[in-house]
C-alpha cells in the first residue's frame, strides 16, 4: 500500500497526460428548488425552482473530471443534430476538451437527463425528487459506427490512457470496443472500462473494468456482500471477460482490486455524510485513468480514485473533483487536516474558483471572525455548504477582529482560526482579509451564493448588490440560539 504522504505527492505532481474518453454522452440538467408543501393533485412535493444548471453527463462527465485533474482530454461519442447536442459541445469545449471526435448523427436525439432537487420542510437536506430522461439508445451501426471508429483511431494516437464509459446508450458496441482495444494496444495505452450489462465479453482485451456492487453481481452471478465476495466476483469477471483486472466499487465499503496475475487488495473508504452518489463512478474511472496515464502504478491509482470518490459523494450531482480536494481527503483520512492548499491568498483563490466555475461548480461565500468555534458556527457552515458545490470562508484578520471586537480579541490568532476552519468537512477554502467588511473579497471572488446569518436581515448584507448583479442570490441562515463567541469569552473571564 502506498503511504498517504506519497499519495498526496503523486496527486499534487500529476502532469498533463493525454487521456481519450469514448462513450455515451449526455446533457444533465439540474433544477434546484424549495419544497414546503404537498401537491393537492397527487401525494408529491411541489417544488418552486429557484436555479437551473446544465452539466455534461455520462462519458462527458468522465471527460470533465479528467480535464479538472489537468489531463489533456480528447472525447469520442455521438450527439444528435439538436440544441442539446450543440450545448453539450459548447460546455466541453469551454472546459478545454478536444471535441473534434464528436460524431453528429442526424435524426438521433442527444441523451438528456433532468433532475429536480428540493430543499424544505419535507427535505431537510437537498435531495433529488425526480429524474426525467430523454434518449435514443439504439446501437450506432453503419455509417455512424465507421465514423466513430475513425474518430477513435485519430484520438488514440499519442494517448496515455483510453477510458470507455459505457452507459448502454448505443455507442459502445462490440465492434467499437474491438476498435478501441486494437488502436489503444498499438499506441501502448491501457484501456479502462466503466461497464454496463451482464455480458463483459465485449470488453475482452481491456486492461481493467470498474463495475459497482450491483454491476459486478449482474456480470458474475456472485453477490459482493463483503470484500471476500467482491473479490470472488472480480475473479469470475476476469476469467469470463478476458480483462487484465477488475476493480469492484462498494460505495461505503470502499473498493476491491483483483488482477489476472492473482493480486488482491481491499481499499477501505473514509466514512462521511453522503449527499448524492450521482457521478461517483465517473470520478473513479477518470482519476484512475489520469493517474495511470501519468505513470502511477495501479495500486496508487486505485487509492487516488477511492479518495476522489469520497469527495464526489459529498457533492450535489455529477461534479468534477479537483487535485486539491483529493489531496485534502487523503490528508484528512490519515489524521491530518486539509492543509495549506485550502488556505489561499485572495488572488490565488480567485484563480482556483475560476477553474471550478468553468467546470460547472457553484461557489458559496460566507465570512466571519470564527474566533472560538462553537456548535452555532458548525451548523451555520454546514447550512452554507448545502447552498452550492464549493464553500469559501472569508476570515477576518487579527487586526480586523480587534477593530470590530476590541483589544481583547481575537482569542485565537488568524493562522490557528484558518487551520481549524479548513479542517471542517463543510469548508472547501479559506481566505483571510484585513478590511472591516468582506466587500472587496466578494468583488474579487464573484461567488454565486452569499450566505449570512438571519440576524443580518435588517442590517443589510454587505456584497448583496455584487452577487445579485451577476445573477446570484443571498441566503439567510438560521442561527442556533444562545451560542456566541462573545458570551463564551465573557463566561471564561468571569470564572
Amino acid at each position: 500500500m502506498t503511504a498517504p504522504d506519497e499519495l498526496v505527492r503523486i496527486v499534487r505532481e500529476l502532469g498533463s497526460p493525454v487521456v481519450v474518453v469514448v462513450g455515451d454522452l449526455m446533457l444533465d440538467r439540474y433544477l434546484f428548488g424549495e419544497s414546503s408543501r404537498i401537491s393537492p393533485e397527487a401525494p408529491i412535493p411541489v417544488v418552486r425552482v429557484v436555479r437551473e444548471e446544465e452539466r455534461p453527463g455520462g462519458a462527458a462527465s468522465v471527460a470533465m473530471n479528467a480535464a479538472a485533474l489537468g489531463a489533456r482530454v480528447r472525447i469520442v461519442g455521438v450527439t444528435g443534430d439538436d440544441g442539446d447536442g450543440r450545448r453539450l459541445r459548447e460546455l466541453l469545449a469551454a472546459a478545454g476538451i478536444d471535441v473534434s471526435g464528436l460524431v453528429v448523427v442526424p435524426g438521433r436525439k442527444t441523451t438528456q437527463k433532468t433532475r429536480v432537487l428540493a430543499e424544505g420542510r419535507a427535505h431537510r437536506n437537498r435531495q433529488q425528487v425526480v429524474r426525467v430522461d430523454h434518449e435514443d439508445a439504439a446501437p450506432c451501426d453503419g455509417d455512424a459506427a465507421a465514423r466513430i471508429a475513425g474518430a477513435v483511431a485519430r484520438a488514440v494516437a499519442g494517448a496515455g490512457a483510453v477510458i470507455v464509459s459505457d452507459y448502454a446508450k448505443g455507442v459502445v458496441t462490440p465492434e467499437t470496443m474491438r476498435s478501441v482495444v486494437e488502436f489503444a494496444k498499438a499506441a501502448g495505452a491501457p484501456v479502462l472500462v466503466d461497464p454496463k450489462g451482464s455480458d463483459y465479453a465485449r470488453y475482452r482485451g481491456a486492461s481493467i473494468v470498474t463495475p459497482n456492487r450491483s454491476e459486478a453481481h449482474e456480470a458474475s452471478g456472485v453477490a459482493p456482500t463483503d470484500a471476500k465476495q467482491a473479490a470472488a466476483a472480480a475473479r469470475r469477471i476476469i476469467e469470463r471477460a478476458g480483462v487484465g483486472a477488475a476493480l469492484v466499487t462498494l460505495d461505503r465499503d470502499g473498493m476491491v482490486l483483483v488482477t489476472a496475475d492473482g493480486r488482491e487488495e481491499v481499499v477501505p473508504t473514509t466514512p462521511r455524510e453522503v449527499y448524492d452518489v450521482t457521478g461517483a463512478g465517473d470520478v473513479v474511472i477518470a482519476t484512475l485513468g489520469v493517474a495511470l496515464a501519468d505513470g502511477a502504478d495501479l495500486g496508487a491509482a486505485v487509492h487516488l480514485a477511492n479518495a476522489a470518490a469520497g469527495v464526489e459523494v459529498g457533492k450535489v450531482g455529477a461534479v468534477p473533483v479537483t487535485r486539491d480536494e483529493i489531496a485534502a481527503a487523503l490528508a484528512a483520512a490519515s489524521g491530518g487536516v486539509h492543509g495549506p492548499g485550502n488556505v489561499l491568498s485572495r488572488d490565488a483563490l480567485a484563480a482556483r474558483l475560476a477553474d471550478l466555475r468553468r467546470a460547472g461548480r457553484s461557489i458559496v461565500f460566507t465570512n466571519g471572525c470564527f474566533d472560538v468555534l462553537h456548535a452555532g458556527h458548525v451548523r451555520y457552515l454546514a447550512f452554507a455548504r448545502r447552498q452550492g458545490d464549493v464553500l469559501v470562508v472569508g476570515l477576518n484578520s487579527d487586526d480586523s477582529v480587534r477593530r470590530l471586537k476590541g483589544d481583547g480579541r481575537p482569542v485565537n490568532g488568524q493562522d490557528d482560526r484558518a487551520e481549524v476552519l479548513a479542517a471542517l468537512a463543510s469548508v472547501d477554502y479559506v481566505t483571510v482579509f484585513g478590511e472591516d467588511t468582506p466587500l472587496d473579497v466578494i468583488r474579487a471572488l464573484q461567488p454565486d451564493v452569499l450566505v449570512k446569518g438571519e440576524d443580518w436581515k435588517e442590517k443589510g448584507v454587505v456584497g448583496r448588490d455584487v452577487v445579485e448583479a451577476r445573477g446570484g442570490k443571498v441566503v439567510l441562515a438560521p442561527l442556533l440560539e444562545g451560542r456566541s463567541t462573545t458570551a463564551i469569552v465573557a463566561r471564561i473571564r468571569s470564572t
